[in-house]
């Protein structure tokens, strides 16, 4: 069997979106599965619709998600250039071959041509299919037309009857009849070749043996068929992955949410849990596992597993499983990850570290735990480095009753009298002011609480108080206890 190889072939038009993540995802899982070759080639002949550093967004959200390819942009390789943009002289060579042989021919009419036949169809009922105008017009004739400068696009020649089956490695058997298609343009007016030609050529000529990619492209599969018999080469194997729908099982777009690999980001996901759900949406290890890491899915990696249902997005499971590795990841990675939301919080700046390192690792190793992103992670800490105006109103409703004064105060007391202040002692001094107040330890914690952090949330509390040290403890106490009394 030869090298198994691959590609991720985006158009630069904007950021690495979702599901072309999960694209990139799964021909990365087979390349590697399989001792394969990763390819990254960039279809950027689309100039109209080309946006300014999307190459390099696409490369640094791929980076940043952990997959690497092995040919293709600040790689190289043998098969070269991995940029369409510098191909075009090789789709124009291999444009003229087809219309030489008679496979292909010259198309002479306009777009005000093209919109009188769609116009009749229209009227008709009919979907549009290009009526063939120049199919049959003699090629010297043509030719003359063409060396006169007179404008023109090539068609391929479709097969007019008769069926195309695509064997996919998802699907199955999927069988198109030709009637769903007309000679559709190879090489556009301006010398730009449309996409179902560009990609067989680069397909061919990068070796490649597999194309897994976006469900959406099945249809256009037959088309590139025709090309490849037209050429007498072999075609790879195909397959074609579920689309992934909004949970209304509507197209995925931005009305739904974040829907790009950078606005995750900017949200505080975790790669590895995006890295880990994008591999649910569409894979499974075949046991009720949920939680595993791009190397174990390495070493499972079945495509024969891949779903042939369509993928739901549910941001609520990837925030789940950002919240799963945000606690289990090791301290140092989550510390590292989350100091760009600290200084973007204002919480801190480029010289608290590394002068603060231990607390700074404390700090988040205590609120990691109880939040879902890195964005909760700098925002459930921000009570630690500024103080605040403001209590949860319903956390004062319920916890800052007028004897809860008393309570805090007798609390200030205690703590204050500690001889050491830790975790050991503020727990033990809690708990023995519960039993002389004859209460339980929730009722003297949920206002301590409210009073520390200005929420009714937040890690365990000792830690909360250790963190805060005694004498920021004592002080916020103080300032509860006056704020509780003045409400009366």
């Amino acid at each position: 069997m030869s090298e198994v190889r691959v590609r991720f072939a985006p158009s630069p038009t904007g950021y690495l979106h979702i599901g072309g993540a999960r694209t990139a995802l799964f021909n990365w899982l087979f390349a590697r599965s399989q001792g394969g070759r990763m390819i990254l080639r960039i279809e950027d002949t689309d100039r109209d619709r080309l946006k300014e550093d999307s190459v390099s967004q696409i490369i640094t959200s791929l980076k940043w998600l952990g997959l690497d390819w092995d040919e293709g942009p600040e790689v190289g390789g043998d098969h070269g250039p991995y940029y369409q943009s510098e191909r075009l002289d090789l789709y124009k060579k291999y444009c003229q071959q087809l219309v030489d042989e008679g496979k292909a021919y010259y198309c002479f009419c306009t777009a005000a041509d093209l919109e009188a036949q769609r116009e009749e169809q229209r009227k008709r009922k009919q979907p549009f299919h290009y009526a063939g105008t120049c199919r049959d017009l003699d090629p010297a004739e043509a030719r003359k037309r063409v060396e006169a400068g007179e404008p023109h696009s090539i068609r391929i020649k479709l097969p007019r009857e008769g069926t195309v089956t695509v064997h996919d490695m998802i699907h199955g058997d999927v069988t198109f009849n030709w009637n769903q298609f007309d000679d559709f343009v190879i090489m556009k007016t301006n010398g730009i070749p449309t996409y179902n030609f560009a990609v067989v050529v680069d397909d061919h000529f990068m070796g490649m043996t597999h194309v897994l990619r976006a469900e959406e492209h099945l249809t256009n599969t037959p088309k590139q068929l025709v090309i490849y018999d037209a050429f007498g080469w072999k075609a790879p194997q195909f397959g074609h992955m579920p689309m992934i729908l909004a949970p209304d099982r509507s197209k995925l777009s931005k009305r739904h949410g974040a829907t790009s690999v950078e606005e995750f980001r900017e949200k505080g996901y975790l790669h590895q849990a995006i890295i880990n759900y994008l591999t649910l949406l569409g894979w499974a290890p075949g046991n009720d596992e949920e939680i595993f890491t791009l190397e174990d899915t390495v070493k499972q990696f079945d495509f024969s597993k891949m779903s042939h249902k369509a993928a739901v997005y549910d941001v609520k499971k990837l925030t789940w499983l950002n919240g799963q590795y945000l606690s289990s990841l090791p301290l140092r990675e989550i510390a590292d990850a989350a100091v760009p939301f600290f200084k973007k919080a204002g919480l801190i700046d480029d010289t608290y570290l590394p002068a603060h390192q231990e607390y700074f690792d404390h700090l988040v190793d205590v609120v990691r735990v109880r939040v879902k992103t890195l964005v909760e992670l700098a925002d459930g800490s921000s009570y630690f480095f500024r103080d605040f105006d403001e209590y949860d109103p319903k956390g004062v409703k319920k916890s800052f009753k007028p004897e809860a004064a008393q309570l805090l105060q007798k609390a200030h007391d205690a703590l204050a009298a500690l001889p050491e202040f830790n975790l050991e002692t503020t727990e033990a001094c809690y708990n023995k002011l519960a039993e002389e107040l004859g209460t339980t330890l929730g009722k003297v914690i949920h206002p301590t609480r409210l009073a520390l952090t200005g929420r009714t949330f937040s890690p365990g509390m000792f830690d909360v108080m250790v963190l805060l040290g005694r004498e920021k403890t004592l002080e916020r106490l103080d300032k509860a206890i006056a704020f509780i009394n003045a409400q009366g």
